[in-house]
C-alpha cells in the first residue's frame, strides 16, 4: 500500500481522491463519525457480551458511512449453544443502545436481536433459507463489524467463506482459468434481487418511509452488491500476482477463504475506489461514482432533508417533490458510472460482469 509522507499508509479512498482531483467531504466526515461512534459503542458495551458470543454491527456504522440519522443495525451473533441468559443479554444491550440515544433497527426483525451460526452456515439454499437468514449472512460478509470481542464473528465468518468455497464444484474441479466462487456470487445475487423485490413487498406493507428506503436502493444497497461483485472477482482482479496464494498445483481451498477472508474485510467504498484506480478506469468515471455517493451521504446527513424523505407520502405528486428528485438524479449519476466501470472501460472487468455476473 501507498504510504504519505509521513509513513501512514494511504487509503484507496484517498488515492483515487487524487486520481479525479477531487476531495469528499461527506464521506470523509461519514468515516469519522463511524470510528467515533464504534469506539464509543465498545466502551458502552464491554462488559455485556458472554462467552462464544460477539455484538456485530451493519449498515453504515460498519460501511464507514454512519451519519447522525443512521439507524444502528446490530445483533447479538451467537457460535455455540442456545443459552436462557442470551435473551436478557439482548434486552440489556437494547435498553444501553436506547439509554445512549442510538437509532433504533427497523421493524423487520433482521436487527437488535440474536442470531444463531448454525443456519446461517447450513441452511444456504435450502427450505428454510428464508429472506432473513439470507440477509444475516451476506451482509455479516459483506458489511459487519464485531464491537469488543470478534472471536464468534471472525470465525463465523470463516466458517460460512469455507462452506461456498469447499461446495463449489466448478472450484474444485472444473477446467476454467479464472478463479471465480460462483456460489458465493450467486448468493450475493440472490441476495440483491431479494431487496429488490423486498423494496415493492414494503411499499404495500408499510407505504412511510418509501422515498428514504428508494434513495438507499439506489445506493448503499446498490454499493453492497457491487462490493459483492468485487469480492467474487477479487483473485483475478487482486490476487493472480501474489504467489502466496498460489500452491504448486494452484490457488487451494484454504487460501482462497484466506484471500476471501482479506478481501471482506475491505469496507465497500474502499473496495470501489481499489477497482477505479485500474489504469483503464477514467478519472471522470471515479467523480461520477464518488461525486454522487458524496451528494448521498450529504443529503442522509441533512436532518431536514431525511426526514423530508422518511415522510414523503407514496402518490402521484412524489415525482415533483426536488428532495426526491435529486434522489432520482443522484441515483442515476451514480448508475451512469458503474455503466462506465463494469461495461465500457475495463476490458477485464467487461469479460468478468459479462461472462459471470450476467449468466
Amino acid at each position: 500500500m501507498k504510504r504519505d509522507e509521513g509513513g501512514a499508509p494511504r487509503s484507496a479512498i484517498d488515492r483515487i481522491g487524487e486520481k479525479a482531483g477531487r476531495s469528499w467531504p461527506s464521506i470523509e466526515a461519514a468515516a469519522r463519525l463511524s470510528a467515533e461512534t464504534r469506539a464509543r459503542l465498545a466502551t458502552l458495551l464491554r462488559e455485556q457480551i458472554p462467552c462464544d458470543t460477539s455484538a456485530v454491527v451493519f449498515g453504515s456504522l460498519a460501511r464507514g458511512e454512519y451519519t447522525t440519522g443512521s439507524d444502528l443495525d446490530w445483533t447479538l451473533l451467537i457460535d455455540g449453544q442456545a443459552d436462557e441468559g442470551h435473551f436478557s443479554q439482548v434486552q440489556a444491550i437494547t435498553k444501553i443502545l436506547r439509554d445512549a440515544k442510538f437509532h433504533e433497527p427497523g421493524p423487520t426483525g433482521v436487527f437488535g436481536n440474536v442470531a444463531f451460526s448454525h443456519p446461517i452456515l447450513h441452511q444456504i439454499g435450502g427450505q428454510e433459507d428464508t429472506n432473513k437468514n439470507t440477509t444475516q449472512r451476506i451482509l455479516l460478509l459483506l458489511e459487519s463489524l464485531a464491537i469488543g470481542k470478534p472471536d464468534a464473528h471472525e470465525r463465523v465468518l470463516r466458517l460460512v467463506l469455507s462452506r461456498y468455497v469447499e461446495d463449489d464444484r466448478g472450484l474444485l474441479y472444473g477446467s476454467k482459468r479464472e478463479i471465480i466462487p460462483m456460489f458465493l456470487l450467486n448468493d450475493i445475487v440472490r441476495y440483491w434481487r431479494t431487496v429488490a423485490v423486498d423494496f415493492v413487498y414494503k411499499q404495500r406493507e408499510r407505504s412511510s418511509g418509501w422515498a428514504l428506503r428508494n434513495a438507499k436502493l439506489r445506493m448503499s444497497r446498490k454499493l453492497i452488491f457491487v462490493s459483492g461483485l468485487i469480492t467474487c472477482f477479487g483473485f483475478e482482479l487482486f490476487g493472480k500476482d501474489r504467489t502466496t496464494w498460489a500452491d504448486e498445483g494452484g490457488i487451494s481451498t484454504p487460501a482462497l477463504v484466506r484471500f476471501l477472508g482479506e478481501r471482506i474485510r475491505v469496507t465497500p467504498l474502499e473496495s470501489l475506489a481499489e477497482v477505479l484506480l485500474r489504469p483503464s478506469v477514467s478519472a471522470e468515471t471515479a467523480r461520477m461514482l464518488f461525486d454522487s455517493y458524496d451528494a448521498f451521504l450529504t443529503l442522509l446527513s441533512n436532518e431536514e432533508e431525511r426526514g423530508r424523505l422518511k415522510q414523503l407520502p407514496l402518490d402521484e405528486h412524489l415525482g415533483d417533490d426536488p428532495t426526491f428528485k435529486r434522489v432520482r438524479d443522484i441515483g442515476r449519476e451514480f448508475q451512469g458510472g458503474l455503466n462506465r466501470l463494469f461495461f465500457e472501460e475495463d476490458p477485464e472487468l467487461r469479460k468478468l460482469i459479462q461472462t459471470y455476473g450476467v449468466f
